[in-house]
């Protein structure tokens, strides 16, 4: 019996899929369950598994956009699994080309296709200015060298070095292309603008220094910045609930609740997995859930679910040393907080010159729905909380809100 196997669909409104990488050959016998492949959609890598044992036909290639419900691949499950084979593991991939390999082999390709391989048309517009076909890289198929290669082609005017003047095309992820759609969507689709502020970070180190090792030898997790940020954030939303709101066609939905997305480095790129309830969470609830998503999302284990339905972001760009910037809103949301480093700065304390810990923080906002007024507002408050933590986050009692 041949047995077709097609994409399930990964999740709610996701319609493609990528085959990233094929973990085993054509014509390998494989295990039911066994990890086959693993495909990209817009929000994270999955595996998929064989649904019977047999040998495998491939239908499609590494690289492949392919719909959710098509067949990918066949199985044969009347075929004997061969003598003295041994059970696959599921964690077991086959082996892939080094990246100098492969960025070998990408370079050789290039250099026997773009030599002698342009089109009519594109030879006579090279000559026409006098560059030798070799210098162009084609865009067409196998590196064919089209008209609009040849008419976008600049002849060098530098001297000549010597030296590596290479290029590498690398087709980018689906994860990746659906990060560039979004934030192209997001500039198009929103008012978008940034109010900035500036917050001494000194109350919040005084209490690390005092608290932390207490807390990490009680708690298990460190206590860092993101408790007081995402506590600030919370409280800032009850004040201004317009911030925790987004558009819906003619309507404006405003939640009761605070789901915060946080923006997280993943090895396939930018991962923005949701804290459900953070107004429910201590900081030890908070500093715990961020350990366990930065690591699932590290691990390449974050699941579509995880990463939908947030009302606010909250983005750290500080940890890459970023002094200031613009973040982007994460549409359909209205709001994202940018943290940056922490540097220490001079500033004026009571008419004297002191030097101080200072982070600038920046909201970025959707004027659509959210005024001047209450977007400076919700970034003083997130402020004023940062910079008097026993009292607005900490109900002036440090030891019962950090579980001591």
């Amino acid at each position: 019996m041949i047995l077709e196997m097609k994409v399930p669909s990964p999740g709610e409104s996701i319609t493609e899929v990528e085959i990233a990488t094929w973990l085993v050959e054509d014509g390998d016998y494989v295990e039911k369950d066994q990890a086959i492949a693993e495909v990209d959609s817009d929000k994270a890598t999955l595996e998929l598994p064989a649904e019977a044992s047999g040998t495998i036909t491939l239908k499609a290639e590494e690289g492949d956009a392919v719909a959710v419900g098509a067949v990918v691949c066949l199985i044969d499950t009347d075929a004997k699994k061969p003598e003295g084979a041994e059970a696959p593991k599921d964690t077991q991939k086959k082996e892939q080309p080094k990246p100098e390999q492969r960025a070998s082999s990408g370079a050789v390709k290039s250099e026997t296709y773009a030599a002698g391989t342009a089109s009519p048309a594109a030879k006579k517009i090279l000559a026409e200015k006098d560059m030798d076909p070799a210098a162009v890289s084609g865009t067409g198929k196998d590196g064919r060298i089209t008209k609009d290669d040849a008419m976008n082609a600049v002849p060098s005017m530098g001297t000549p070095t010597g030296g590596n003047r290479g290029t590498t095309r690398t087709k980018m992820s689906m994860l990746r292309r659906k990060v560039a759609e979004r934030l192209v969507e997001a500039k198009n689709t929103t008012a978008m603008l940034t109010t900035f502020n500036e917050v001494d970070m000194s109350p919040i180190f005084a209490l690390r220094n005092e608290y932390k090792e207490t807390f990490k030898a009680k708690h298990g997790v460190g206590l860092g910045f993101m408790s007081f940020f995402t506590l600030a954030v919370v409280r800032a939303l009850k004040m201004y609930p317009a911030v925790n709101s987004m558009i819906d066609g003619k309507d404006m939905i405003s939640f009761d609740f605070c789901d915060i997305s946080i923006a997280v480095s993943g090895p396939k790129g930018l991962m923005v997995p949701v804290m459900r309830n953070a107004e429910n969470l201590s900081f030890r609830g908070v500093e715990s859930e961020v350990k366990r998503l930065a690591i699932r999302a590290r691990d390449g284990q974050i699941t579509v679910d995880e990463m939908t339905g947030g009302t606010f972001t909250i983005s750290n760009g500080g940890v890459f040393g970023s002094m200031l910037s613009t973040p982007i809103i994460n549409p359909p949301q209205s709001g994202i907080l940018g943290m940056h480093n922490i540097v220490e700065r001079p500033v004026a304390i009571d008419g004297k010159v002191e030097i101080r810990p200072v982070m600038y923080v920046a909201l970025s906002y959707d004027h659509r729905i959210i005024d001047g007024k209450e977007s400076v507002g919700f970034l003083v408050a997130v402020k004023e909380a940062l910079e008097h933590p026993v009292e607005h986050l900490m109900n002036n009692d440090v030891k019962k809100a950090l579980e001591l």
